[in-house]
C-alpha cells in the first residue's frame, strides 16, 4: 500500500536552466518535465469516478479560500511550480480533494485541525484515492503559513523521488 507523505525537506531550490533548454530545443519528450535537472515522468490516471453532484460544493470550497490552500495555490497556479497544472478542489470519486496534478496523478492535501478528530475517515479516504493508482502527498497547515519555502522545496522533492528518471 502506498503511504502518503509530509513535506518539507531540507535543500535548497533551484531553477532548472535545463528544463528551459529541454523546452527550447526539444529535447523532452511528450509526457515529461524536469526539476532540479531531474526528468520527471508524467504518470496520468485516466477515467477517474467523478460524482456530478459534487462540483457546486468544490466552486464552493474554492470561492470560501481557505487561507493556507490560498498561499499554497499563489506559488503553484498558472504553472509557477514547473510549468506543471495544478486543479484546485477537484472532485475524484465521492471526495474533493484540495490540489490535483492530473499529469501526475497526484493529490496534494493540506491538512490542518479539521482533519484533527477525522483519522479514519481520512484513512478510508486515502485508501480509496490510492485504490484509484493515484499519489497522496499531505502538507500541513503550519508549513504552509510559517515556511512555504520547504513547503515548495518537499513537493519538489517528494515529486522528483515518486516520478523522477534515473
Amino acid at each position: 500500500m502506498q503511504q502518503s507523505n509530509y513535506g518539507p525537506a531540507n535543500s535548497a531550490p533551484s531553477n532548472s536552466p535545463l528544463e528551459e533548454e529541454c523546452l527550447q530545443y526539444g529535447v523532452l519528450k511528450y509526457g515529461q518535465c524536469t526539476i532540479k535537472n531531474t526528468i520527471i515522468k508524467y504518470a496520468p490516471v485516466t477515467d477517474l469516478p467523478y460524482q456530478p453532484h459534487l462540483k457546486e460544493r468544490a466552486k464552493s470550497l474554492r470561492r470560501a479560500g481557505n487561507l493556507s490552500e490560498v498561499l499554497f495555490w499563489m506559488q503553484v497556479t498558472k504553472g509557477k511550480f514547473h510549468k506543471i497544472d495544478f486543479d484546485r478542489q477537484r472532485v475524484i470519486g465521492n471526495y474533493i480533494v484540495d490540489f490535483y496534478v492530473k499529469k501526475l496523478g497526484l493529490v496534494i492535501e493540506i491538512d490542518g485541525s479539521s482533519h484533527d478528530n477525522k483519522i479514519e475517515y481520512d484513512r478510508i479516504r486515502e485508501d480509496y484515492l490510492i485504490s484509484l493508482g493515484l499519489k497522496v502527498y499531505r502538507i500541513t497547515v503550519g508549513d504552509v503559513m510559517r515556511n512555504m519555502h520547504f513547503v515548495i522545496i518537499g513537493l519538489e522533492n517528494y515529486i522528483i523521488t515518486e516520478y523522477g528518471m534515473e
